[in-house]
């Protein structure tokens, strides 16, 4: 199965619109594609499931080529992915919650999002038997010498709540555990007979400081199920939104890991450069993080000569300013103290992950959606993707960094080359099924969307968030580091605790 072309001749095709195709598989071909996942050979882009399917989208790397898998689950289980290929256990996990499906030979049967306490778990699952122990079991970790701390749920700052459970030798973490699914918002049954417009808001909320990059994914998988050709006006002012909603969030985080390492005079700086994106995103397009922006057609306001000149000003002043907190991040050994070889992720891990944004791309993987994809308008601006191969913290930033600039180089080409034209179109009334896929590229990395709509509703939506495949990767980065360089190494992530609660 090393081609897209191999992989069509195994599988019956499902129509649908849009560039990637959808194939029903059966049991023996869904494993064999796991084993391409193992190689390597191909990516796994996220997994999920509904009442009697599981799903599976990969990307074959090299060639941008993607496909989605679909194997019916009469008997309501399914051969285990994340046996072979961890990075799909937490999905498996949250397959089994919501919808019942089992995966068969998982390594890891414990739930995701079921707390024992809101009914999550789909009726179905199977019951613990009565010696079975009740309760989340921690993973068991034995030793002389060690501790464990316990931090969380609830933090001290305003952070969203997620449960780390740290076994350590004296300072230094043997393992880092993860709990998340706090939140649980429901998103995935809330689309579920909603229409667009109400899809289109759902979508943009799943992660709110991704907005902008979850209302893209979503209005490009729906335009691609209803066949719609946005007008160009409207790619742009997407891409626009999308730079800037990267520009203002790699501008916090910079500033927010020079905090952790108690250097709050570059997160003052910082964040008076970030509070200039967000007023300008206010002024050109009435929300500080372009909320609701954009909607499936197009978006929802056009941009005017006052929105052009705010944003312009933006640019100019973050141009000028920057370069001297690069020098003075760059230059106070302090930090590099405290950033330079803390929290190594291994290239190995990153592509066995495809983990993306900074995180892959600071440990040597090579991937962006908005130019392996080239999905308008990228196709046709200038930017290129940094990549470093140390993989620690001080190479997390720097993607960053290079990445500040490199948005707004795409800014500024954007307002001088901005389309005239329509910036919205109406979607076709259509009753009949239809599909679509979507990847694009946010700032933390690429957001997918899938979306199945029958009868004018959405049938079926899953969005996935790059962090699904980076919380992982934090427990391994912070192996062999000391507890006080947790924060630290969280930051350089920045993972959602949102984006993997759905």
């Amino acid at each position: 199965m090393a081609s897209l072309d191999e992989l069509k001749l195994q599988g019956r095709r499902v129509a649908e619109h849009g560039p990637w195709p959808r194939l029903v598989v059966d049991a023996a071909h869904w494993s064999r594609a796991t084993l391409e996942l193992v190689a390597g050979r191909w990516s796994l882009l996220s997994l999920w499931g509904e009442a009697d399917t599981v799903h599976m989208a990969m990307l074959e790397p090299q060639l941008g080529e993607a496909v989605v898998l679909s194997l019916p689950c009469p008997s309501g289980s399914f051969p285990s992915v994340g046996m072979l290929h961890p990075p799909a256990l937490r999905l498996e996990r949250t397959i089994h919650d919501l919808f019942g499906l089992v995966p068969e030979g998982s390594p890891d049967p414990r739930p995701w999002l079921d707390r024992d306490q809101w009914g999550v778990r789909f009726p179905l699952g199977p019951r613990l038997p009565p010696t079975a122990p009740r309760g989340y079991q921690m993973l068991p970790v034995e030793g002389e010498g060690l501790h464990q701390i316990a931090v969380g749920p609830v933090h001290a700052g305003i952070i969203e709540p997620g449960h780390f459970r740290f076994t350590a030798n004296g300072e230094t973490v043997v393992r880092l555990e993860e709990r998340l699914g706090y939140v649980h918002k429901g998103i995935d049954g809330l689309l579920i007979g909603a229409d667009l417009e109400r899809g289109a808001q759902l979508a943009g909320r799943v992660s709110g400081d991704s907005t902008v990059a979850y209302a893209i994914a979503f209005a490009r998988a729906a335009e691609a199920a209803l066949g719609v050709n946005v007008p160009p006006r409207a790619l742009w002012l997407r891409a626009l939104c999308a730079e800037l909603e990267r520009l203002a969030n790699h501008l916090g985080d910079i500033g927010g890991v020079c905090n952790d390492v108690a250097f709050a005079l570059m997160l003052s700086h910082c964040s008076v450069l970030r509070e200039n994106v967000l007023r300008a995103a206010e002024r050109a397009f009435g929300h500080r993080l372009m909320r609701d922006v954009v909607v499936p057609g197009g978006v929802a306001r056009d941009l005017d000569d006052t929105g052009k000149g705010s944003i312009r000003q933006m640019a100019k002043t973050v141009r000028q300013r920057f370069p001297e907190l690069i020098e003075l991040y760059d230059e106070t050994a302090s930090l590099q103290d405290r950033t330079v070889t803390t929290g190594r992720l291994s290239a190995e891990l990153v592509q066995q992950y495809a983990a993306g944004g900074y995180v892959g791309r600071a440990s040597g993987r090579d991937f962006d959606a908005r130019r392996n994809l080239a999905y308008p308008p990228y196709d046709q601006l200038r930017f290129k993707v940094p990549v470093l191969s140390e993989g620690d913290v001080n190479a997390r930033v720097w993607i960053r960094i290079r990445e500040v600039m490199q948005s707004i180089g795409l800014i500024e080409q954007m307002l001088s080359e901005l389309p005239d034209g329509e910036w919205r179109v109406p979607l076709p009334a259509t009753l009949a099924p239809a599909e679509g896929v979507a990847l694009v590229e946010g700032f933390r990395g690429d957001v997918l969307a899938w979306l199945r709509l029958k009868d004018g509703v959405i049938a079926r939506c899953h969005l996935r968030d790059p962090s699904w495949f980076q919380w992982p990767l934090l427990e391994a980065a912070i192996e062999g580091n000391i507890v006080a360089d947790f924060p630290v190494c969280n930051k350089s992530f920045n993972c959602s605790y949102s984006g993997v609660d759905l």
